[in-house]
Order: structure tokens, then sequence, then C-alpha cells
């Protein structure tokens, strides 16, 4: 199985594309983009085999992308998918694979794919003698699968072992100080002892990844330690990517909504009790709050009422006292003549506002509901 990444600003492009290469067959889409600098910045978190990459793009030009990934990942192979002939000198500067001119056919796309097979064949078959790469789980909790089986996880010796672990993962490849690294994992402790605490784990921790042959490495670095990821994916930060392209997308593809919501299992570090990690929760699930809120907008605005209730529905579960959100449902329950469901959602809504944080419901929601009550009757 190849694994590609598709670049190109036009989702007419984009779709054309993937159609053709499911069509060869044994390829594998991992991403698609509209805006280079956003599959830049998912490329380092992916296992892409090949990049498809289109020339002419705003804010920056697939050749100058293409230099970047080369900086990033000198043997990726990069094909051009262009309408422009007069830039085959700069690509073959740039040592790209190939350069499609559109419209190009499935024949000479499978050329192509030819090409990629004969330069990407020993990367591919030695990730696949390595099996599954493992995962980093952050959403709904912290654990590591295992390489091979991601039903297993990494056991954990301590408790701040793991914490540790997940510490160091938090902060995504940077150095983080032996000060920080103690007053975040044992606050108020003798400073000799957290250290000696911190070195047990530490040993604890570099034992467990080499012993499940873990590609996650532990480095000291500057006046710290470091957690250098060599292959695995992080849930959290490809599930922030997503959520970050959704709000900047002018144009959506309800494939996404999908792959979102698949992707959401749960609260960043969730029952982990970190405190430190208490702000990325919830930036992260304000930023899934924005986004279900855009897609809501969108599913209204295309007469899909059903994915609107049903990204609703998910909102709420996020913010159930958020009133504002609250109405919205009840209003297109109403208008589907789903009475009983929106009285079902008023007094959810009640009970998240009223019972939970002990405060009264906004007039605007107190006549919403009255109404609601009375319909239901």
């Amino acid at each position: 199985m190849i694994r590609v990444m598709l670049v190109d600003d036009e989702e007419d492009s984009l779709d054309l594309l993937e159609i053709l290469l499911g069509q060869i067959g044994n390829i594998q889409v991992v991403g698609r983009y509209s805006n280079p600098i956003q599959a830049i910045k998912a490329l380092g978190n992916s296992h892409v085999d090949a990049v498809f990459l289109d020339i002419h793009m705003p804010g920056m030009k697939g050749t100058e992308a293409a230099r970047k990934i080369r900086s990033m990942i000198p043997q990726m192979p990069i094909i051009f998918t262009t309408a422009y002939a007069e830039y085959a000198i700069e690509a073959f500067e740039i040592q790209s694979t190939d350069y499609l001119l559109k419209p190009f056919t499935r024949d000479r796309l499978q050329n192509t794919i030819e090409r990629i097979k004969s330069l990407s064949d020993p990367i591919i078959q030695a990730r696949q003698r390595a099996s599954i790469t493992p995962t980093v789980y952050c959403l709904g909790g912290f654990h590591i699968g295992l390489p091979g089986d991601e039903s297993k996880v990494l056991t954990w010796k301590t408790k701040k072992e793991k914490e540790l672990c997940a510490f160091l993962i938090h902060y995504a490849g940077k150095s983080v100080n032996t000060a920080s690294i103690i007053e975040a994992l044992w606050p108020g402790y003798d400073l000799n002892k957290a250290k000696t605490y911190l070195y047990t784990c530490l040993s604890y921790l570099r034992k467990s990844l080499a012993e499940h042959r873990i590609p996650i490495y532990i480095r000291k670095a500057d006046q710290g330690f470091v957690a250098v990821l060599d292959g695995p994916t992080v849930d959290a930060a490809d599930f922030e990517q997503l959520l970050s392209s959704t709000l900047a997308e002018e144009k959506m593809v309800e494939r996404s909504y999908d792959t979102m919501n698949q992707k959401y299992t749960g609260e960043y570090m969730e029952a982990c009790d970190f405190s430190w990690a208490t702000a990325r929760q919830l930036e992260i699930k304000a930023s899934y709050v924005r986004a279900l809120r855009k897609w809501y907008a969108y599913f209204r605005s295309q007469g899909n009422r059903t994915l609107a209730v049903d990204s609703m529905q998910k909102l709420l579960l996020l913010a159930p006292d958020s009133e504002i959100d609250g109405r919205e449902l009840i209003k297109l329950h109403q208008k589907m003549g789903n009475r009983n469901e929106a009285y079902r959602v008023c007094l959810q809504l009640e009970q998240a506002v009223r019972v939970q944080l002990g405060a009264e419901l906004e007039e605007e929601t107190m006549r919403l509901f009255q109404q609601t009550k009375e319909q239901a009757q």
C-alpha cells in the first residue's frame, strides 16, 4: 500500500486525482490539503510515501513548498500536478519524481505510480516488516499502543512514569527544563527528593520504551529533557490539525465531518488528573465546539437537517450548559415537527444549567421552554 498526500487549492482537482488513484488501486490518500503550509506541518506527523503537489496556489507556490519538503525529508518523492509547462525546468532542479500536466489520464498517472513504487518499495517493505507504527493516544486518556498490535498498550511501572511520559509528549518534541518538570509533577516536594524521583522515572520510562521497541527516545537537552518521536503519531496533534483545517476552510467537504468525529475519542488526557494538561484540554474542546458550530451552519444552509441535528447534539455533549446552542437545537426540532425531542432538549438544558451550575435559565430560554412544553402536551 502506497500512502500519498495531495495538495491543490482546487477541490475539484483533489477529487479527480483521488478518484483516479482509487481506480489504480493499492493507494491510500492519507491527507488532502488546499493549503500547502498546513500540508507541510502535517507531513511531520504522518507516514507518507509520496506528495502530489500543485504549483499555482495562494500563500505559497508548489515549488517553494517542494523545497521545504525536501529540506525536511530529502528522499520524499514529489510529483507536480499543474496546467503550466514552464515550471518543468525548476521541477527538474528540485529533483521531482514526475511532472504531470493537467488534464492527465489514468494511464499517465499509472506510469507515475510505477516510478513511486520503484523509489518507495524499500521504505514500504521496511514499514511492513516493522508492522504497525505505534500511536500515542492522548484523547480519552493517555496510553501508547504497542507496535504490531494496537489492541495492546504499554503498561507503566508507576503512575508518575506514565505522567512523565505524557508530560514530555505534551510538549511535542520541545525541551523542558528539569525545574519545570519537577514543578509540574512533584509540586511542593523537597528538591533533592524530587530529583531522585525524576531520574528514577526517567530510567523506568526509557527501559519500558526500549523493551517494547517503541521509537520514542527520551534525551537530555539543554537544562532538561525532550521526547523525540521517530515515527509514532499523536492522535491529539492530528485532531488539532484537522480542527484547524476545518475552521480555516471556506468550502466544506462532508466526509471531513465524519473523519473529525471519528478521531474524537474523548477529552485531552481525560480522567488522568494532570493539572498541567487542563489548558490544552480546554483549547481542544473549544476548537471542537467552534468546528461543530461551523458544520451546523453548513448543514442548515444545505437543508441537511439530519446532520444539523447530529452536529448540535455532539456540541451539547461537550457543552451541555450552552443555552444559545441548546435553543438552536430546540428550534430545529420544532421546525422538523419533533415536539417531544424539542422538549427533551429543554429538560436536558434545564438540568445542566439549574442543577449542575446552580444558575437560572436566560429569559429567552425560559420563553422557548414554556412554548415547547405547551406544544408537547
